[in-house]
C-alpha cells in the first residue's frame, strides 16, 4: 500500500476483470465477447477514417452518432447520450443521480462494479437478495431507498426481468433515478426502451461491446430524459469533454446502420445458447434460463471451481466467482458453434467415470 495514496484508494477493492491473454493457445469464454467479427461496413469505415483528420479533436457532441440512435430507438437526439463503454456511462451516473451519503440498493447476485461505484463516490449500498432460482424479488425494489440499479438481463445469471416489472418498479420510486443496465438485452429480454416515453425517472444504459462485437471501440449510450442526459452531460464535461474518439464515433455509427448484420448475429448466438444449454442439460448440468450471450451452469458432482480449473489446462477460459452463493457456478459466454462443442466434449471427457483399476 503506497503512502501517496488518497484514503479512497487505499480503502477500494478495484474490479477484476476476466483474463485477457496474451496468445492464441485459449477458446475465450470468459468475458462475454462477440465470437464473431463486426460488419464489414464497420472495418471499411474505420480504415477510411484514419487519416489525416485524426489530428482534430472529436465532436464533443457525438451528434451524428445520437440522431442514428434516436431514429433507431424513435426517440429524440436530446434522450440520447454517447460515453466510452457503459462502464463510463455507470460512474457518470453515480455522480450525476446519487449524493455521498445515500443508500442505494441492487440484487445481491449482480454485476459487481455497482459495488466499486458505490465505494469510489462514497455511497451507501444495501443488496437485496435474490431467491434460490436467482430470480430478483420485484416487491423489495418499491421505495425505501436513493436510488436502484438493475441489471437486465443480471449478470452473471442472464435471467431477465419482464418490463411489467420494471414498470412497477418506476412507479413505486417515481421520486428516484432507477438505472436499467441493458447490456444483454439484445440475447432475448425485452428491453424497457418504450418507458422512457412515460417515466421521467429511468436511466437505460446500452453497449456495442456485446451484441454490436464492438467491445474493442468502447461505445455506451445512455437513453433517458432531457433532463438526466444533461446531468450526465454535466460530469462529463467536467471530466473530459471528448470521451470518445473519431474512429470509435464513425465504427459506432456504421454498425448501428447495418442492421441485417446485427439481426443475423445476434440470432447465431440465441440459437448456439439454446442448443448448448440443452445439450448440457443432458450431461446432468443445471443451466439457469438465459437471456444473454452466455449461460450460467453448476454439476451437482463435480465443484465449479474444479472444473475452471480443468477446462483451462484444455485451453478453455470461462469465469468463475469465488463470491457467497455463486462459487458453484460458472458463467460460460457464447462462442461459436465449434468453440462451443470442443467445450462440451471437454466437460463430457472431464465427467465421464473413471475406469475401474485393475483386479
Amino acid at each position: 500500500m503506497s503512502k501517496y495514496w488518497s484514503n479512497i484508494v487505499k480503502e477500494i477493492k478495484p474490479y477484476v476483470p476476466g483474463e485477457q491473454p496474451h496468445n492464441k493457445k485459449f477458446i475465450k469464454l470468459n468475458t462475454n465477447e462477440n465470437p464473431y467479427p463486426p460488419s464489414i461496413n464497420v472495418i471499411s469505415a474505420i480504415k477510411n477514417a484514419a487519416n489525416e483528420s485524426l489530428r482534430l479533436y472529436p465532436d464533443p457532441t457525438c451528434n451524428e452518432l445520437k440522431e442514428i440512435v434516436a431514429q433507431y430507438y424513435g426517440l429524440k437526439k436530446e434522450h440520447i447520450f454517447v460515453g466510452n463503454g457503459s462502464d463510463e456511462l455507470l460512474a457518470f451516473s453515480f455522480l450525476a443521480f446519487f449524493n455521498p451519503g445515500d443508500t442505494i440498493i441492487f440484487p445481491d447476485i449482480t454485476y459487481t462494479f455497482y459495488e466499486v461505484y458505490a465505494s469510489l463516490f462514497r455511497i451507501n449500498y444495501m443488496t437485496i437478495p435474490v431467491d434460490d432460482n436467482f430470480n430478483i424479488p420485484i416487491e423489495k425494489f418499491y421505495g425505501n431507498n436513493d436510488g436502484i440499479i438493475i441489471a437486465n438481463p443480471n449478470a452473471p445469471t442472464g435471467i431477465a426481468v419482464h418490463i411489467d416489472s420494471i414498470r412497477n418498479i418506476l412507479e413505486k420510486n417515481i421520486s428516484k433515478v432507477v438505472i436499467i443496465d441493458e447490456a444483454y438485452i439484445d440475447f432475448g429480454g425485452e428491453s424497457s426502451v418504450e418507458l422512457l416515453k412515460e417515466y421521467p425517472n429511468i436511466l437505460i444504459l446500452h453497449t456495442l461491446s456485446k451484441s454490436r462485437s464492438l467491445a474493442g471501440l468502447r461505445i455506451g449510450l445512455a437513453l433517458g430524459n432531457g433532463d438526466l442526459i444533461e446531468g450526465l452531460n454535466r460530469v462529463k464535461n467536467s471530466i473530459n469533454s471528448y470521451t470518445v474518439d473519431r474512429i470509435a464515433l464513425i465504427g459506432a455509427e456504421e454498425a448501428f446502420k447495418d442492421k441485417v448484420y446485427f439481426e443475423e448475429v445476434r440470432a447465431k448466438i440465441i440459437f448456439t445458447r439454446k442448443a448448448i444449454s440443452k445439450k448440457l442439460k443432458e450431461l446432468g448440468f443445471m443451466v439457469v434460463d438465459s437471456k444473454a450471450n452466455f449461460i450460467f451452469i453448476s454439476h451437482p458432482k463435480v465443484h465449479a471451481l474444479q472444473l475452471f480449473k480443468k477446462l483451462k489446462e484444455y485451453g478453455v477460459l470461462v469465469r468463475h466467482f469465488n463470491r457467497p452463493r455463486i462459487d458453484n457456478y460458472l458463467r460460460v459466454s457464447i462462442g461459436t458453434d465449434e468453440e462451443m462443442e470442443y467445450f462440451y466434449g471437454v466437460l463430457k471427457d472431464l465427467l465421464r467415470p473413471s475406469p475401474n483399476p485393475a483386479r
